[in-house]
C-alpha cells in the first residue's frame, strides 16, 4: 500500500508544471538563511529541519522525501550530521540531480577547513564524527567559503541569473566582512568555558576563547553524578568565564553547576530562529556573540 501511495504521489507531481525558479532544499535552517542570502527570490527554498530540534536526532519522514523528489539542488551540512536521515531521504526520493556526485548534491562541509577530525574512532570516544567536527556554522569566514560555494552551483543550474548570485555573494562577503570586525570588537580574548556538547570549537577557534570541560565525558554520553561532582572541583578551581550549551540540551546539569560554583551559565542559540532575534544567519552570530560577552 504504501509503495502504491508513493507511485501516486510522484505521478502527481510529476504532471506539476516546473517552476522557473530554482528548487533548493536545504536540511538545516542556518544553510537555508544562506541560500535565501545568496538566491533571493530566484529561489523556492524548502528546509527540513526546525530550529528547536537537534540535528542529531532527525528521522525521515514521507514529506522530507517528496520535497527532495522535487529538489533541482540538495544542501547539507555534511561531516555526518545528517547521516541519521540524510541517505534515506536521498535514495527514497529517485531523484537523479541530487544523487552523490552530481551537481544537485551539495554537501556544505566541502568547503571549509575541518576541525577534529580523528585519526581512529572506536566506540570507548563516544558519538565522535569521524569525519570531523560538524558544527562549523558558528565560523563566519567558513559559511563565507560556503556561501561562495552556493554562488557558484546556483550559476551552473540558473546560467541566466549568474550575474545576480554573483552580485548577492559580493554583497554577502562585504557585509560580513564589516560584521567581523565588529563581532571581534565586541569580544575580548582569552575568556575560558565548560560547554555541555563539542559545538563550539570553531566559534572558539575563530574568536580567541577555550573550552576547558565538557559536562558531556564524552560527546554523546550523558554524565554520572560522580563526573559531575568531579567537574564542579574543576569549575572551582579554574574559575571558568561561563558554562555553554544550547536549549536542546544540559540545562539541568549546568544549573547544578552553576548553583553550586557561582559561574554564570550562558545559553547560545544553537540554529538561525531557535531564537526570536536570530531569524537569519547574521542576527543569529549577532545573539551568539552578544550572550558570549
Amino acid at each position: 500500500m504504501k509503495r502504491i501511495i508513493l507511485s501516486v504521489v510522484f505521478i502527481v507531481l510529476s504532471a506539476v508544471p516546473a517552476s522557473a525558479n530554482v528548487n533548493v532544499v536545504a536540511t538545516l535552517p542556518w544553510i537555508g538563511s544562506i541560500v535565501k542570502e545568496i538566491g533571493r527570490d530566484k529561489v523556492d527554498l524548502k528546509i527540513l529541519v526546525k530550529p528547536s530540534q537537534d540535528p542529531h536526532f532527525i528521522e525521515a519522514k514521507p514529506s522530507m522525501i517528496l520535497s527532495v523528489y522535487k529538489a533541482d539542488i540538495l544542501m547539507f551540512n555534511g561531516l555526518d550530521l545528517e547521516t541519521g536521515y540524510l541517505p534515506v531521504l536521498i535514495e527514497s526520493s529517485r531523484n537523479p540531480k541530487v544523487q552523490p556526485g552530481q551537481r544537485g548534491n551539495f554537501d556544505c562541509s566541502n568547503f571549509i577547513s575541518v576541525l577534529e577530525k580523528p585519526s581512529t574512532v572506536d566506540r570507548s570516544m563516544g558519538d565522535v564524527h569521524p569525519l570531523g567536527n560538524p558544527h562549523y556554522h558558528y565560523s563566519p569566514s567558513r559559511v563565507l567559503k560556503v556561501a561562495e560555494g552556493m554562488s557558484d552551483v546556483l550559476s551552473e543550474a540558473d546560467p541566466a541569473n549568474e550575474a545576480f548570485y554573483k552580485a548577492n555573494f559580493a554583497a554577502f562577503k562585504e557585509r560580513l566582512a564589516k560584521k567581523q570586525k565588529e563581532w571581534k570588537g565586541m569580544l575580548a580574548k582569552g575568556k575560558r568555558f565548560v560547554a555541555y556538547h563539542k559545538l563550539f570549537e570553531y566559534l572558539a577557534s575563530e574568536f580567541g576563547f577555550q573550552v576547558i570541560a565538557y559536562i558531556e565525558p564524552r560527546p554523546g554520553i550523558p554524565p554520572s553524578a560522580g563526573y559531575i561532582e568531579q567537574l564542579l572541583d574543576t569549575i572551582k578551581r579554574t574559575k571558568p568565564d561561563g558554562i555553554l550549551l544550547t536549549p536542546a540540551n544540559g540545562t539541568e546539569e549546568a544549573d547544578f553547576l552553576s548553583r553550586k560554583s557561582g559561574t554564570k551559565v550562558v545559553v547560545l542559540p544553537n540554529d538561525v530562529g531557535s531564537v526570536k532575534p536570530g531569524q537569519d544567519w547574521f542576527s543569529f552570530m549577532d545573539e551568539v556573540i552578544s550572550d558570549l560577552r
